[in-house]
């Protein structure tokens, strides 16, 4: 069988008339599944199963204040794990990502209540400790080839013994400063809330369109216009829904409790803007190279070594960012924080969103749908009052089989290229 190539796909679609396309397209996608191009579909499928089973199990799993707390809980893992998709694309691993967050918050803690510095300063002086530890990182693996597991092992033992370091005897710093609890818990007027989910659909329709448009005018291959406005019309009922449901009374009490968290649009702003730079920046076009196969981007005149080094640097910044986000929900820095599950379910969260092990494969999306699955199955288990061994086997099963997807999507793409 030989493969399809997306340019094909739209040769395909562009000649069949409107009424046909339903069949057309169930067709392509039964090819491409057989290709191993599986795409987010084994996400979305499984986060609809997800919700199905532990609403059936719990009649609370989808209601506003649930889904909610579930958002706001994934923010800084979620956060995390769009650097972590970053250092996949490479085909490489980060294990510092999480005692990065948990350091680059302590800084941040002690500077402001320690110091007196102020909440802003901190928060700034805290972004750049990541970034600074990945641009040591990046450059020791880069320059000096050690292997990257090695160098953020490294990281992973030493940064766990500055975060003790820098919090002292104390152990534990509480966060006073309303500017820095507002990072993540802040709630956002509804008005605005739907103003900003508005903004967004826009500037994602406008990028389709504009795309579509420029591809037409070039005389290059393009799919009907039709396929074109259902995807803005998916995506603007998503993110219709979403803030509906964070829109809604919230509270038993008098007061009501509405409005977004600002955590959570922080993270989704992230991801779109990270998203934003793999599809459409020269960066992450010479990422996803780089990535794909070295030598052959080596030899197309991409700077290697610059492209590492800056990956790994993008990574520790969202790592600390992911940092800033959980030390500003928890109100509070402690000898734990980045530790834990910080980590792994970062890792697991890109890729079981479908970022490929391999390199090369795979966007910053991917940690949104992977941090809503880990979200997900741990905020269900936790409502059904069942075990932490439960969720760690469950979790562990989950990743398990995104890995064996994403290995059997690999030799599928592989035989399709050699048919």
């Amino acid at each position: 069988m030989s493969a399809t190539h997306p340019a094909d796909e739209t040769a395909i679609l562009s000649e069949v008339p409107v009424t046909s396309l339903p069949l057309v397209w169930l067709g392509l996608v039964r090819k491409r599944l057989s290709q191993g191009e599986l795409g987010v579909l084994p996400v979305v499928l499984g986060l609809v199963l997800i919700a199905i089973v532990f609403q059936a199990l719990n009649s609370h799993f989808v209601e506003p204040l649930n889904v909610t707390n579930l958002m706001s809980q994934i923010a800084a893992m979620g956060t995390i794990a769009v650097g972590v998709v970053f250092v996949l694309l490479l085909g490489e691993i980060d294990l510092s990502v999480g005692w990065t967050s948990g350091f680059a918050a302590a800084v941040m803690a002690v500077l402001n209540v320690h110091y007196g510095v102020s909440a802003v300063v901190a928060v700034i002086a805290a972004t750049l400790t990541g970034t600074v530890i990945g641009l040591f990182q990046g450059t020791w693996f880069s320059k000096l080839h050690v292997p990257a597991f090695v160098v953020t092992l490294a990281g992973y033992i030493g940064l766990q013994g500055g975060l003790l370091y820098v919090l002292g005897n104390s152990g534990t710093i509480n966060l006073n400063d309303p500017f820095l609890g507002d990072i993540a818990n802040r709630l956002v007027p509804v008005a605005l809330g739907w103003a900003i989910a508005a903004a967004l659909v826009a500037l994602y329709a406008a990028s389709n369109l504009r795309t579509y448009w420029r591809r037409t005018r070039a005389g290059l291959l393009v799919g009907p216009f039709v396929g074109v406005v259902a995807r803005i019309i998916l995506v603007a009922g998503g993110v219709a829904a979403a803030v509906a449901y964070m829109s809604v009374d919230r509270s038993s009490g008098v007061i009501p409790v509405q409005g977004v968290p600002t955590g959570v649009l922080l993270f989704v702003g992230i991801v779109i803007t990270m998203d934003l730079v793999v599809r459409r920046t020269r960066f992450g076009r010479q990422v996803l190279a780089v990535g794909g196969n070295i030598e052959a981007a080596r030899r197309a005149g991409i700077a290697v070594d610059r492209v590492r080094i800056a990956v790994f640097a993008l990574a520790s910044t969202l790592a600390a960012v992911g940092g800033i986000l959980a030390a500003s929900r928890l109100y509070a820095v402690n000898q734990n924080s980045g530790g834990g599950d910080v980590l792994l379910d970062s890792i697991a969260a890109a890729v079981i969103g479908g970022t490929s092990l391999f390199g090369g494969r795979g966007r910053p999306r991917n940690a949104l749908l992977g941090a809503l699955v880990i979200g997900a199955i741990a905020n269900g288990m936790d409502l059904l009052a069942l075990s932490s061994a439960v969720k760690y086997m469950i979790t562990g099963g989950v990743l398990l089989l995104a890995v064996t997807i994403d290995a059997a999507a690999r030799r599928g793409r592989e035989a399709s290229g050699r048919a």
